[in-house]
């Protein structure tokens, strides 16, 4: 009989501001059913929703991040990994509001590639190995690999990955730049929680706006940016966090943030 902890595809804990979303299907290599991308859609609206939680950290579990499409649940039942409203695999077309960093052990291959490219940052151990190899077997990254990879790597290194569907190491991809923070084998998920509280001490509201001001920027001229931008910068200068953070500067103290 399964433990009950093994019959969840997807854990989900909550620890100093910091949630933890763990894909939990290690005997499929966490591949992505059905069941598993509504799960982690699932996850990602509780992030975007509570007020308590500033950023996500996504990981797998039993040293492998995620072997991306369950083709044996495929070829079962038909059924693709696709989630209304967030694309492939439940965050590959829209991903969350709040900042997302995967934690990525062992290999992150095809769409667990693209999982962790729908993240804001990576931490990897120097084990790790990414790849897009959906050309090797007839078929394209159609869930934001291709797009995504040549926004965060130089362009001709990308366009090499993705159409020779060769591995890339994690010490290669942190020389890239993709990889944000290299860990010895074991250590992606710590590294990742200690960047993650980093990220979650800051103002929760400015945090999030700042990630949507990015995201608003991105293929735009920097007028069309500097307008996108101005709304949600005056949710943030309008924001009670702003008189706190500048009070709290004033009298020498840490700022306690309410999240408006």
């Amino acid at each position: 009989m399964k433990a009950p902890d093994e019959e969840v595809p997807v854990r989900f804990s909550v620890e100093d501001g910091v949630a933890l979303i763990t894909l939990n299907r290690p005997a499929r290599r966490n591949a992505i059913d059905l069941a598993t991308a509504i799960a982690l859609g699932d996850c990602l609206d509780e992030l975007d929703a509570r007020d308590d939680l500033v950023v996500g950290v996504i990981t797998g579990e039993g040293g492998t991040f995620s072997a991306g499409m369950d083709l044996k649940a495929l070829a079962a039942t038909g059924q693709r990994p696709i989630v209304e409203g967030r694309g492939a695999f439940g965050v590959c077309e829209r991903s969350a509001d709040k900042p997302l960093v995967a934690a990525v052990e062992g290999h992150a291959l095809g769409g667990g590639f693209e999982i962790a490219l729908a993240c804001d940052l990576i931490v990897a151990a120097e084990s790790a190995t990414f790849g897009l190899p959906e050309v090797t077997r007839g078929l394209a990254a159609a869930a934001g690999g291709a797009i995504r990879l040549p926004q965060r790597i130089p362009y001709g290194h990308a366009m090499e990955l993705i159409l020779t569907g060769a591995p890339l190491s994690a010490e290669r991809a942190h020389a890239l730049g993709l990889v944000n923070h290299l860990t010895e084998a074991g250590g992606a998920l710590e590294a990742a929680l200690a960047l993650a509280r980093r990220i979650a001490v800051n103002a929760p509201l400015a945090v999030k706006m700042s990630k949507l001001v990015v995201r608003a920027a991105q293929g735009v001229t920097v007028a069309e940016a500097f307008a996108a931008q101005a709304p949600l910068m005056n949710v943030i200068r309008a924001s009670d966090d702003a008189r706190e953070g500048a009070q709290a500067f004033v009298e020498k103290r840490a700022p306690v943030w309410s999240g408006r």
